[in-house]
């Protein structure tokens, strides 16, 4: 196992979760955006290491992803407790990535190579994602804008849906690839 200061971070991020929703839960919203915005720029700063000192691990490959849908997935539920933003969103937010993760295992057990990589719509979907749960947080401490936050859920959930429809589009052309290269076909 290679110890490197991106992979530090990443855990760093992962050890934020529950002092995330612990604040979330205790009101303290403003600490809770406070650990958000810390684990959003270890983020970008882990890769940004990575890819400087050309420090990419396999630890890294596999940690990062996790931590990042942790943080996300923790927040989405949280806040949809605290009715802070809408369950419904909460649902699609969570069901974009289950549906994720089912199309990877099955993919591994009919032994389809692939190659994960985030699209550009992806990365559009996480920064409206990250974008929403930073202004909720802050709709509960400085300002309410009602009209404004569900105009920006209805943003999310659409982008959202947009991009678990280009996965599972980008997966049947990887599963119909796969079927056309076997032998025998």
């Amino acid at each position: 196992m290679t110890l490197t200061i991106p992979n530090i971070l990443t855990v760093i991020r992962i050890l934020i979760v529950p002092v995330f929703v612990i604040s979330l839960l205790r009101n303290m919203y403003l600490f809770a955006l406070l650990m958000f915005i810390i684990a959003g720029i270890s983020d970008g700063l882990d890769g940004l290491l990575a890819r400087y000192f050309n420090q990419h691990t396999v630890l890294g490959a596999y940690l990062d992803p996790i931590a990042d849908k942790m943080l996300l997935m923790s927040a989405y539920v949280s806040l949809a407790l605290l009715q802070i933003i809408p369950e419904w969103l909460t649902v699609i937010v969570i069901s974009r990535d289950l549906l994720i993760v089912i199309g990877i295992v099955i993919f591994k057990l009919n032994d389809i190579r692939f190659a994960i990589k985030p699209t550009r719509d992806s990365k559009w979907n996480t920064v409206a994602q990250l974008a929403t749960v930073c202004l909720a947080l802050l709709s509960t401490v400085f300002f309410k804008a009602d009209l404004f936050m569900m105009a920006l859920f209805w943003f999310t959930a659409a982008i959202t849906v947009y991009s678990g429809l280009h996965y599972i589009y980008i997966g049947l052309n990887i599963i119909q690839s796969s079927a056309n290269n076997k032998p025998g076909t």
